[in-house]
């Protein structure tokens, strides 16, 4: 059996080959002097020796993109963050999960004497739980730092009653005035009027809560599925390198959500 060749020592032989003889022994199509075959992707694929070059960048995947329509005080919505979205952005690369949060729900908007009113299906407290973690992410403006004080308040006793808690825990460098300034003012306000233009638009019209578009598409399957192993559907979407996370097996279904 012949010596193995070391790469470098076969990639230089090849360039000298390609010197002398242009042309010899590449690809139809590739246009590429030997020495840059394996400089970038293009060339590699262009000259057909993607195998031959191991250190090439692998090319970028898009994240699966996932929103969450939900209410702070649903039962259905604060398991499924809880239990099922918090562990899955806990266990997957950044890269690989987009998460939009859009507190919400089945909430309804009046115009009361040119002001804006809002009713929510799980009453005041509720509509003052959307509004405090639609302030958090104004304020906080980080994912990776309103996500886990939102999935503190949404495990905890109380939505409402323990943000400073919560803040101390996963976000102290963010201010508590500045959100309790937000939900007392204009802020607040239109930070909700944005939310209810966001879930008045979605396509289906959501129906219950919580309600989950996976790529900008919902359907009663991808509910489904991401109900019972979100874990699993986003690793079954997602394009890219798989991580060692993506080998767990399936969690159980929720339970319904709150059906208007």
């Amino acid at each position: 059996m012949a010596p193995a060749v070391a790469l470098p020592v076969l990639l230089a032989l090849v360039a000298l080959v390609a010197l002398v003889a242009p042309g010899l022994g590449a690809a139809p199509g590739c246009d590429h002097p030997a020495h840059r075959w394996c400089r970038s992707r293009d060339a590699a694929v262009a000259c057909q020796v993607e195998s031959s070059c191991p250190s090439l960048p692998r090319p970028a995947a898009a994240p699966v993109e996932l929103s969450l329509y939900y209410e702070s005080l649903c039962p259905a919505c604060r398991e499924f963050l809880v239990l099922k979205l918090f562990p899955t952005w806990l266990l997957l690369p950044e890269e690989m999960l987009n998460i939009t949060l859009v507190p919400y729900g089945n909430a309804q908007e009046r115009n009361v004497s040119g002001k804006l009113d809002f009713q929510c299906q799980h009453g005041p407290e509720e509509c003052l739980g959307n509004m405090m973690e639609a302030c958090l992410m104004h304020e906080a403006k980080n994912f990776s730092t309103y996500f886990p004080v939102i999935f503190c308040l949404e495990s905890g006793s109380s939505v409402t009653k323990n943000l400073e808690a919560c803040l101390q825990i996963y976000a102290p460098e963010v201010d508590s005035g500045r959100i309790s300034a937000c939900v007392q003012g204009d802020t607040g306000v239109a930070l909700m009027h944005h939310n209810a233009q966001l879930t008045e638009a979605l396509d289906p019209p959501h129906q219950y809560v919580p309600w989950i578009t996976i790529n900008g598409k919902h359907t009663d399957e991808l509910q489904a599925q991401a109900e019972a192993s979100l874990l699993a559907l986003v690793c079954h979407l997602y394009q890219g390198e798989k991580p060692e996370a993506c080998g767990g097996t399936k969690a159980p279904r929720i339970p319904p959500g709150c059906r208007r």
